[in-house]
This record gives structure tokens, C-alpha cells and sequence, in this order.
């Protein structure tokens, strides 16, 4: 079943023309906190969209997706710098080099065992790295399988999108490996999020679809209304639903336990919706790479 969603939404301005805001994750101190992918920024916006950017040096890593670490500091991927990063709620940041040159860091989530998970996207493998900036790497069996986002399962372990691969992988914390080859072929998946129901979602770009994995491997795939929305992020909120975006349609769609999808036109079609999360105010939080930040009060 498919259906429109009507939800109040507001777009706030963030900060410089051209940015590209892109991942988006829930703060610490009640805001919300952003990359600024083309520009080496990190920016913080409150709930009334007043924000703040903090700049990088250098400006050039291409900071793609972040996380709220077990130390309180919100952490991030520079796919170009080839560094994970780290950014205090007052603004002071610092950084580790990824040991594999050229890896390519992108998706990132603090694991269950108090350390960040990422995955490096060139290099086809997953690394771990203390607070203190020990970084661990474990290489994937398949090669070029471009591992894209990451987030922390129900069962202790943390999972991952494999996009060339066409598969969703599994890491324990001591670093075993086990991969679940999707129904689709070339479905391409990006986006991954712990659900409410204990499975894991996420967002198939390629075949436009949202697919379910249970702990022990079972698969279900959801075709969105337009095979060509191109879904890209996905998280989950306190109802049990989950929202993604819809990067190559200018929507937001939500997809229920069972399947059943809803999706809302963004006030723009160009908006470019990247990344999205459930913010500290109970709200819908989604990355325009057009240049701002929508805000959806379901």
C-alpha cells in the first residue's frame, strides 16, 4: 500500500550558498549537528533553526556522516581526508588519520562496546577506533564491495550497507564477519538503521526499495511508489515506523513494520534530501544538500 504523507515542514537556511549539507544525526545538547560536505564544515542547528558552522582544516576532507560518540563529542567521516574527526558541543575539533591510505571513510555510529564503527568505502574493509585514537581495520571478503553506512544492531553487533556487493554485512566486535546477499540484483543499498521491531532497515537506491534483515539473516524488500526515487538514508523514530529520504524525487517517505509506505513532497524538488534523523525534539530532522534543513513534525 502507498500513500501521501501530510506533515508540516520547515526549512531553515544553513549557513553558506553551496555547503551541501549532507549527513545528520541527533546532539548531545538538544541540537542537531550536520556536514557541510562541500565546504569542510560541521555545523549545529537548535530547534528554532538558528545554527553555527565550524569549519575544518583542512576545508578540503569532504566530511560525510557523523555520529554522537560514548565520550559526548559528536564524530565523523572525511571521505577525502582520509580522517575520522571529532567536534566538542562547544566547537573544538580534532582528528585520526585512517591508517589504509586513500580508504575512503563514509558511514559511522558508536558501537555497543564504547568505540566508533566506520566503514571505508574505497578500501572495502571496517574499522574501529577508540576515543583515545586507536584505530583497528578488518577486511572484507569481497573486494570492492564499497561499504557504505554503518549503525549498531540489536543483537550486539554492528551492520552495514556492502553497495557494490548488493549485500548487508555483520561485524562482531571482535571483528567476525558474515554477509547477506540481497533478493535484487544491483539494488545498490546506501542507508541502514536498527528498527524498532529488532530487525535492521535500509534504503536500496538503485532498485528503489526498503528492505528489512532480521538478526538471523531473513530478508523482505518493500518497493517504494516510484522505482526511481532513489532512497538513500533511513532512521527509525519512537512509533516504530521509519522515515528516508528520497534523493532523486525531492521526497520523505515513511515505510511501517508491515510495509505500508507514505511519502511528502519537500517544498523543493531540487532539495537533494541526503541525510535524515529523529532529533531530541521528537521531530524529523533531513541534510538538503541544496543548502538548508527541513524540519518534519509528524
Amino acid at each position: 500500500m502507498a500513500g501521501n504523507l501530510a506533515v508540516p515542514i520547515t526549512e531553515y537556511p544553513a549557513g553558506e550558498p553551496g555547503s551541501g549539507p549532507y549527513g545528520i544525526t541527533a546532539g548531545p545538547d538538544g541540537a542537531v549537528w550536520f556536514t557541510q560536505v562541500h565546504h569542510g564544515l560541521i555545523g549545529r542547528m537548535a530547534p528554532d533553526g538558528e545554527h553555527v558552522s565550524y569549519r575544518l582544516d583542512p576545508s578540503s576532507g569532504r566530511p560525510s556522516l557523523l555520529t554522537t560518540g560514548p565520550d559526548g563529542a559528536l564524530w565523523f567521516t572525511e571521505s577525502l581526508g582520509h580522517r575520522i574527526g571529532r567536534i566538542t558541543t562547544d566547537g573544538a575539533v580534532t582528528g585520526f588519520d585512517v591508517p589504509t591510505p586513500e580508504a575512503g571513510p563514509f558511514g559511522i555510529t558508536a558501537g555497543p562496546d564504547g568505540a566508533l564503527w566506520f566503514t571505508e568505502m574505497n578500501a572495502g574493509k571496517v574499522g574501529r577506533l577508540t576515543v583515545d585514537g586507536t584505530v583497528t581495520e578488518f577486511d572484507l571478503p569481497a573486494k570492492g564491495s564499497f561499504p557504505s553506512m554503518i549503525t549498531d544492531g540489536p543483537d550486539g553487533a554492528l551492520w552495514f550497507t556492502m553497495n557494490q556487493a548488493n549485500a548487508i554485512g555483520r561485524i562482531t566486535v571482535e571483528g567476525d564477519i558474515t554477509t547477506h546477499p540481497l533478493p535484487t540484483a544491483g539494488a545498490g543499498p546506501v542507508g541502514i538503521t536498527r528498527g524498532g521491531d529488532g530487525a535492521l532497515w535500509f534504503a536500496e537506491i538503485a532498485a528503489g526499495q526498503i528492505g528489512r534483515v532480521t538478526a538471523d539473516g531473513r530478508i523482505t524488500e518493500f518497493p517504494l511508489p516510484d522505482r526511481t526515487a532513489r532512497p538513500h538514508a533511513i532512521t527509525a523514530d519512537r512509533d516504530g515506523s521509519c522515515w528516508f529520504t528520497e534523493w532523486g524525487s525531492g521526497r520523505i517517505g515513511r515505510i511501517s513494520q508491515e510495509g505500508e509506505v507514505e511519502t511528502c513532497a519537500l517544498p523543493r524538488p531540487d532539495s537533494e534530501p541526503h541525510g535524515i534523523t529523529l532529533g531530541p525534539d521528537g521531530a524529523v530532522w533531513v541534510a538538503l544538500e541544496i543548502g538548508s534543513i527541513a524540519r518534519l513534525a509528524p
